[in-house]
């Protein structure tokens, strides 16, 4: 089925056009840029940038795809979670889009679109059932996720999703925006890789919960103490993210042995992060046959193909929006 997908929850404007699990064109604008002075995504200057952009993206997408408007079968949009002004305008144009081209309109909920990104790649796809773990700027995680697309919620954050934890440390080290990558990169130039010790969280034995608002105050009162924050930098980088996944790759493959599954799937933005990649790899070659799966590196941060890959799946399973689709900020994830 030709869908045409709409993604704007965030700071990423992007369409896609989707044929089953097959991308045609996946064009995506991000405003990152207007953001970086400010440390973090200022929601009026996205929800603008959105509005600016979006038909233009729109109209390359079509181009890249080699389709036309005529063409497209189903419209799927994010409708939430997200940013309220960003979501408006994607769902404003799905809504335009449905009523004018007469098709049908599928909302879908943005933290299970990237769970199910790493069903675009080429390579092998993951086998239901599977644990899904969803790491990013806004959230973090842990579903059980069994056939036809339904799944449960274990487990999320308590506090601060690991995405967000990346970038206050960055903005606490003054490294910049976003924090991923740049916490990243400067952890590789740590030499000292065991001087920097930052506490990992405790939430009960069998809890598979997760909390970086501790390991986040840890590494502030570290760099107010330290007398050269600078030259440290790398090193307390390194013990923050070698913390961080540690408590990512343990939940995840506790839950994966709770729910006696033998895959596991890692979407959104940090699961670009290489290390994760590493860490979750060493994890499971010992762990009696369970595979890990991640999205190609294009597919992990905001991005309309994953919208319109989940969206043809739940349109075809009998699920149905109509135009009183509504931007919803703090939509959760209904258990199936």
């Amino acid at each position: 089925m030709l869908t045409l997908a709409i993604e704007t929850s965030c700071d990423e404007t992007s369409v896609s056009v989707t044929d089953g699990e097959n991308v045609l064109s996946n064009i995506v604008s991000s405003s990152v840029r207007l953001h970086k002075k400010y440390g973090g995504v200022v929601p009026e200057i996205a929800s603008r940038f959105h509005v600016e952009y979006i038909l233009e993206v729109l109209d390359k997408a079509l181009e890249s795809s080699g389709k036309r408007l005529e063409d497209i079968k189903l419209i799927a949009v994010t409708n939430g979670p997200g940013l309220v002004g960003a979501l408006l305008t994607g769902v404003s144009l799905a809504k335009s889009l449905s009523l004018s081209l007469r098709v049908p309109m599928i909302g879908v909920n943005h933290v299970l679109s990237h769970l199910y990104s790493a069903f675009l790649s080429g390579a092998e796809k993951p086998k239901f059932p599977f644990i899904g773990l969803v790491v990013s700027g806004g959230h973090t995680a842990l579903f059980y996720c069994r056939d036809s697309y339904k799944q449960k919620l274990l487990s999320q954050t308590q506090d601060d999703a690991v995405g967000e934890a990346f970038d206050k440390v960055a903005k606490i080290l003054k490294l910049g925006y976003p924090g991923g990558p740049v916490v990243e990169r400067t952890a590789k130039l740590s030499q000292g890789r065991e001087r920097v010790k930052l506490p990992k969280t405790f939430l009960g034995k069998d809890s598979l919960d997760f909390s970086f608002s501790g390991i986040k105050t840890a590494v502030l009162y570290y760099a107010r103490k330290s007398k050269n924050v600078d030259d440290e930098a790398a090193d307390i980088c390194y013990s923050f993210q070698e913390t961080v996944i540690d408590e990512l790759v343990e939940k995840a493959m506790r839950a994966a042995e709770l729910y006696k599954v033998k895959s596991i799937v890692v979407g959104g933005g940090v699961a670009a992060n290489t290390r994760l990649r590493e860490k979750f790899t060493d994890a499971v070659r010992f762990s009696g046959g369970i595979k890990v799966y991640f999205p190609e590196k294009k597919y992990c941060t905001d991005n309309a193909a994953m919208v319109g890959v989940l969206g043809e799946q739940l349109y075809k399973r009998g699920h149905r929006s109509d135009l009183y689709l509504s931007a919803e900020p703090n939509l959760e994830v209904l258990n199936a």
